[in-house]
């Protein structure tokens, strides 16, 4: 089965870690796979040698000129299935089956929905995604939300985003505490997102604030970067946090640094899963995470994880200084939650399940004799 998979982001985040880790999954499961994703972009950077790749550089949901490249591209690798793992890139598609007629057999069309924020409700949107067949949602959470926005149930499957358990276990941890001038033996809490608004850091720094009265030694670093970033430096100022929170900024070695951090905390507002918290709980680090989206799928309170609500940083302190306090329990959570990882959200787990997806989708087409136009 030969897919095509298009990402239009410039950035590496988490959903872009999903697509690579789905295009390389296929492709070693014998299924030719196909990225079409931003020619000097952070995905195609990142891509392995061996791995096919076609440049497409939109310039916004709009592009009719990039649309028209899409559809040449399809046309050229004939696909079953084209799978868009973001918002532009179901704009994109749309605009290319407008030339469907010179597209045939058309491809099964799924789109991966990563993010708990709802549909928005303008006729645009409404129109660009009445041509997905299959939404994949990466949290029950997600799926329910669809449904709210009149997404038909029978339209949406639930597949959890998967961690490389394999490669995490390979690479080495980094020496953070040299990496960032922090004092030998002081217990570090650590986030990795982008700096923005809905990834809770600013609940994360007032809650640090009160976690360094009870535990002095106690330094936060916090690896991204993003719109937020003068916002949450003049709050570790006004604070008076200084050596006491660190934003470093994007690190293409984030995960080695996340292999020395004593605690990860997910502090979002709302969260479709949460790649970097499954990466922790990965690495056997306990975790706190807010009620937000899907992290509840993932992290269940006490026993793979500790909980709060979002936006309480008094509770997320509590939580943190908890652990601080107590090794016995960090130690329990963080095999809890690396047993968790391996049973329900390992990377063979998740292409898996996407596989199943376009299979049993493209088979009920097929018996149902739907006209492929």
């Amino acid at each position: 089965m030969t897919s095509v998979h298009l990402d239009t982001a410039r950035t590496w985040r988490g959903g872009q870690h999903q697509v690579l880790l789905t295009v390389t999954g296929l492709c070693e499961m014998g299924h030719p796979a196909v990225l079409v994703a931003q020619g000097s972009g952070e995905l195609t950077k990142r891509t392995a040698e061996g791995l096919r790749t076609v440049a497409l550089n939109p310039s916004g949901e709009f592009d009719l000129q990039a649309g028209w490249q899409l559809y040449r591209i399809l046309r050229s690798i004939e696909p079953e299935v084209v799978h868009v793992h973001d918002p532009m890139g179901v704009a994109l598609m749309a605009m290319a089956l407008k030339f469907q007629p010179r597209l045939r057999p058309r491809p099964l069309i799924v789109a991966s929905r990563r993010v708990d924020f709802h549909l928005k409700k303008n006729a645009f949107s409404r129109w660009k995604y009445r041509h997905i067949d299959v939404f994949i949602a990466v949290s029950g959470v997600i799926a329910r939300m669809l449904v709210e926005d009149g997404i038909p149930a029978d339209r949406i499957e639930v597949v959890h985003d998967g961690v490389p358990i394999g490669t995490i276990d390979k690479t080495p941890a980094a020496d953070v505490h040299k990496e960032f001038w922090l004092p030998h033996g002081a217990p570090i809490i650590g986030n990795v997102a982008a700096l923005v608004p809905h990834k809770g850091q600013k609940d994360l720094i007032a809650a640090a604030a009160k976690v360094v009265r009870a535990v002095p030694d106690a330094r936060f670093v916090i690896l991204g970067e993003g719109e937020l970033r003068p916002v949450l430096e003049q709050q570790v100022k006004s604070l008076g946090l200084e050596r006491h929170v660190f934003l470093p900024g994007f690190r293409p070695d984030a995960l080695s640094l996340q292999k020395s951090f004593d605690i990860f905390v997910m502090s979002s507002i709302t969260e479709g899963l949460g790649s970097s918290m499954l990466d922790a709980l990965a690495c056997g680090t306990p975790v706190v995470g807010t009620y937000a989206g899907g992290i509840p799928e993932a992290i269940e309170h006490g026993r793979t994880g500790l909980l709060v609500k979002s936006h309480h940083p008094d509770d997320l302190a509590a939580a943190i200084v908890r652990l601080l306090k107590d090794p016995a329990l960090r130690t329990r959570l963080g095999a809890a939650g690396r047993a968790h990882v391996d049973t329900a959200f390992s990377v063979e787990r998740m292409v898996e399940g996407t596989l199943a997806v376009y299979e049993s989708r493209l088979a009920a087409r097929t018996s149902q004799g739907a006209e492929f136009s």
